[in-house]
């Protein structure tokens, strides 16, 4: 009897052991999610049945797939047209989880899915979402540093789960990305969520809890609608939430003992005792509508901000909702707001668009409130983060990093985020605030079909050639520029002031347009000049005293070495 029996098994291992070696990761795309999830604080445990599509988006007919969800969670059943259908696990190693795994359903379809064709699976699996740090600790991150930054969790107390690329309690299927290797999670996530672009996600959450236990709230950030149902000695409360497209936006909720502050442009959801703080967001929020109305318009809808208990959490931001720890630091929290709010305003589906434009939002906050030094300093806070991420792209041995770290097909959050801040910053700088608004006004998401799209709106607003300035930031990843001042020649006029004529080289390979400063006993004069990678340009200066020295740069423009900026300038008291 055990011999049949073992002839079985090892039938069932080397179908496993083939198929294992045949996964084709990337062959699907998961077109649509109809979820139900339940949520049991309790008993830290999370339940999920549904139904999800899968398209063959490979050249070949597909008999096998592969569903990924977090190592902590089970396989129950996998369903195709009613009956159940083969599969096998398997533990399989990737950082886009945090405890550094996933369960592997490989299964077999019952007929091939040719390509273009469509398969709908009813899935089922459960388990708990513990506080893992698996995945930051064993590349060495202290684990109290590693616990503030993957929080995912559902607890007794509170719970907050955040999707792919944190915790996987969505069934997805991709290659490993590990965080030991350069940018490999990144890119992964980044494949992923291009394909995503099609996708949507209908889920309802219910959240089950005795009436005896801590009354808590559950909440999502997609677009969601509340009930709540009580019965006897338990409450079940039901958020439905949809995310369409699934793209940009990781599906998440939380759980917590929280109260809703309302504003008019903000809802705040904290913890009773902090609901003064609340009240503090409220007020800021209405301190920075006018300025993200006067840039982008008007708001869709009202941004979000749900409080995380951890004071030391990293915040997570998805869509126009934030999830933080409160802060009674003013400043702090406005310039939070001005970001959540520049994204209930404006919204893109490319991300250097949406993220460069609510970083662009900040600066422009910390200009309005100190000056523009207070805005250069506050970008000077990204500048070298940008500045080592496009030093690490060229010693990384990238063959190509003009094409694969361009704005347009980066998923590098530094360059897709901060970079993108200077762009926007530097094309503000190029061609004026009026014109840079009604390029913005102009925008619509749903026509963005082009990488050229924004650069047409605004070169409809300016008679200049930006093609040279898209093609060195945006198309392309040529580096940073690296202004030197070559040169700085004075005369001395008849009325007394002096015509400075400055060359400025550009040792890198991207353009820019860069100010360029005299500065004199008691002030400065600056004027703005255009200098091509790999080229010098040249500029004469009417300074009103004698010249002491000449800086290129004021900070607006990122480069790789500020050391080379400033030239002494020597005179020579002869008469032009």
């Amino acid at each position: 009897m055990k011999f049949p029996r073992l002839l079985v098994l090892a039938g069932i291992c080397c179908l496993f052991v083939t198929t294992t070696f045949a996964l084709d990761r990337d062959a699907f795309t998961f077109t649509k999610y109809d979820l139900n999830v339940r949520v049991e604080p309790e008993q830290q445990r999370l339940a999920v049945r549904g139904r999800i599509t899968l398209r063959n988006d490979s050249q070949a007919a597909q008999k096998n797939a592969e569903l990924q969800i977090s190592s902590s969670l089970e396989w129950r059943s996998i369903r195709v047209g009613g009956k159940s259908i083969q599969f096998v696990t398997q533990v399989y190693t990737s950082d886009i989880d945090h405890t550094g795994a996933l369960s592997e359903a490989v299964i077999t379809l019952p007929q091939e899915v040719k390509p273009g064709g469509e398969v709908e699976l009813e899935v089922g699996y459960e388990g708990t979402v513990p506080l893992d740090t698996t995945r930051l600790t064993r590349i060495g991150t202290p684990e109290d540093v590693a616990k503030h930054t993957d929080w995912d969790q559902v607890g007794q107390l509170f719970s907050a789960v955040r999707g792919v690329g944190y915790a996987v309690w969505y069934p997805v299927a991709m290659a490993a990305g590990n965080l030991s290797e350069g940018n490999s999670l990144f890119e992964v996530l980044g494949k992923w969520k291009a394909k995503e672009a099609v996708s949507n996600m209908h889920v309802v959450l219910d959240l089950f809890q005795t009436q005896s236990g801590t009354h808590q709230t559950l909440l999502g950030n997609g677009d969601c609608v509340q009930a709540i149902t009580e019965g006897g000695t338990n409450e079940y409360q039901t958020t439905e939430c949809s995310y369409s497209p699934l793209r940009f936006t990781v599906p998440a909720f939380v759980v917590g003992a929280y109260g809703p502050a309302e504003g008019a442009n903000l809802r705040v959801w904290a913890k009773p005792e902090h609901k003064s703080i609340a009240d503090n967001y409220l007020a800021a929020a209405d301190r920075t509508i006018p300025l993200v109305k006067d840039w982008f318009g008007n708001l869709q809808g009202k941004a979000v901000v749900i409080e995380l208990p951890d004071p030391q959490a990293a915040p997570f931001e998805s869509g126009a909702v934030l999830l933080t720890q409160l802060s009674d630091d003013t400043k702090l929290a406005e310039i939070s707001l001005v970001h959540e709010l520049t994204h209930a305003a404006f919204h893109s589906s490319r991300p250097w668009i949406n993220e460069g434009a609510a970083h662009f939002a900040q600066a422009l906050y910390r200009e309005q409130q100190a000056g523009r030094e207070a805005a250069l300093d506050y970008m000077g806070l990204h500048a070298s983060a940008v500045v080592q991420e496009e030093k690490t792209l060229r010693a990384s041995g990238n063959n190509n990093p003009a094409t694969s770290a361009s704005l347009i097909t980066t998923v590098d959050e530094e360059l897709y985020r901060s970079k993108a801040m200077f762009v926007f910053w530097m094309l503000r700088d190029m061609i004026g605030n009026a014109e840079i608004k009604k390029a913005l006004a102009a925008y619509r998401a749903e026509e963005d079909n082009a990488p050229s799209y924004l650069q047409h709106l605004i070169s409809a607003q300016t008679r200049r050639d930006l093609e040279w300035f898209f093609d060195d930031w945006v198309y392309r990843d040529r580096g940073l520029p690296d202004f030197r001042v070559e040169s700085a020649y004075p005369r001395k006029t008849v009325l007394g002031g002096y015509i400075v004529t400055v060359t400025i080289e550009n040792l890198g390979s991207a353009g820019a347009e860069v100010p360029v400063s005299v500065r004199v006993e008691g002030g400065e004069v600056t004027k703005r000049l255009e200098v091509r990678g790999g080229a010098k340009a040249s500029i004469r200066i009417e300074a009103p005293g004698r010249p002491l020295e000449v800086v290129v740069n004021d900070g607006s423009v990122p480069e790789t070495d500020l050391t080379n900026n400033s030239f002494k300038v020597e005179v020579q008291d002869t008469t032009n």
